[in-house]
């Protein structure tokens, strides 16, 4: 193993206890998958979108799951598991069907790459396996809860190599493109909707992805985390990351997104008005407004305040006007997101 990987763990210590999108598929010609909004994802045409809060803390903390390296994907080996992860979405499907508001439900793979399967134990046909089936079960959820209200589009998701936290070993952007090829690439087999990269601490990451989901003919997504300057874990600033991947992909990626970090953290760098910061349409920040490194010490969960989470997204319409999916990241739950539909203007 390289050192992209450094802890087994995130967010501090847990407790001990439509229509059918034809892509290609190589020398095996043309393949059908049953994708409803590849073509053309409602997010980006209505407002406000929801999607889920933070999958992993949930589970470690309110749920009482082992999640190694935390990896939710594991539990989906586990009896019992897909049951969770059932429990898990149906809150969050159930406030946007109420509201009348579309949601996109992101898998449970965060961590379902390479590196994390090979610590975990898991061969590259296995964990193939497991990636689909995380799209299925999200599948079984739109299958029973979607109406014309609300469009329920399915994301696969995609993680760092590494960290997510620290950017450890970095990759050049080809590396990261044949490095995240394989789960782009069984994505692509399934119903999801687009792939999204969460967490991803440095441009050049992020441009493979992008390329990789080019060349699968999948929409993306990639959201950036900052520090509490505002800055990448690389050093590099907001700005210059969706610029240069914007860059060098011919701004192939559907829209950014920012995640796993406080608006407190990031408010400031943000240029109402310009191109990039109109790139950013979606937001899954965290409850807390500690540091990585305060969170990763962390002994207790810290769920901050729905309400005044809330009113800090609203509060960002100045500067991100053209902010439409709202959700959350560690620390935050279907509270978090019932609050924030609750705070959202009306149009």
């Amino acid at each position: 193993m390289s050192d992209f990987s450094r802890t087994s763990a995130k967010y501090g210590k847990p407790p001990t206890h439509g229509f059918r999108c034809v892509i290609r598929s190589g020398a095996m010609g043309v393949a059908e998958t049953p994708a409803r909004y590849r073509d053309a994802l409602p997010q980006l045409n209505r407002t406000p979108f929801l999607t889920d809060g933070g999958l992993e803390t949930t589970l470690i903390f309110h749920e009482g799951h082992d999640l190694p390296h935390f990896a939710a994907y594991d539990v989906l080996t586990r009896d019992g598991g897909e049951e969770a992860l059932r429990h898990y979405f149906e809150p969050y499907v159930r406030i946007a069907r109420d509201r009348g508001l579309g949601i996109i439900l992101e898998t449970a793979t965060w961590r379902a790459n390479s590196d994390w399967a090979e610590r975990l134990g898991h061969s590259p046909g296995r964990l193939a396996e497991l990636n689909r089936r995380a799209v299925q079960l999200l599948e079984e959820r739109r299958d029973e809860y979607e109406t014309d209200a609300t469009p329920i589009v399915i994301s696969g998701c995609i993680g760092p190599r590494g960290d997510g936290y620290v950017v450890g070993g970095t990759m050049t952007a080809e590396e990261a493109e044949a490095y995240h090829a394989p789960q782009i690439a069984t994505f692509a087999g399934t119903a999801a909707d687009l792939v999204t990269a969460l967490t991803m601490t440095y441009a050049d990451e992020a441009v493979g992805i992008v390329r990789a989901a080019r060349a699968a003919g999948v929409p993306v997504v990639i959201s950036f985390t900052v520090e509490t300057d505002g800055r990448l874990p690389s050093g590099h600033a907001l700005r210059d990351a969706i610029e240069d991947v914007d860059s060098a992909t011919d701004g192939y990626a559907a829209y950014f997104m920012l995640n796993c970090a406080h608006p407190s953290h990031f408010d400031a760098v943000l240029e109402p008005g310009s191109a990039w910061t109109d790139r950013i349409l979606a937001l899954r920040a965290n409850a807390s407004r500690l540091s990585h490194a305060e969170l990763d010490e962390a002994e207790e969960l810290d769920t901050g305040n729905p309400e005044e989470l809330a009113l800090e997204y609203v509060a960002l319409r100045e500067s991100l006007p053209r902010l439409t999916v709202l959700g959350g990241c560690c620390g935050t739950d279907h509270r978090h997101v019932e609050a924030m539909c609750q705070a959202w203007p009306t149009e």
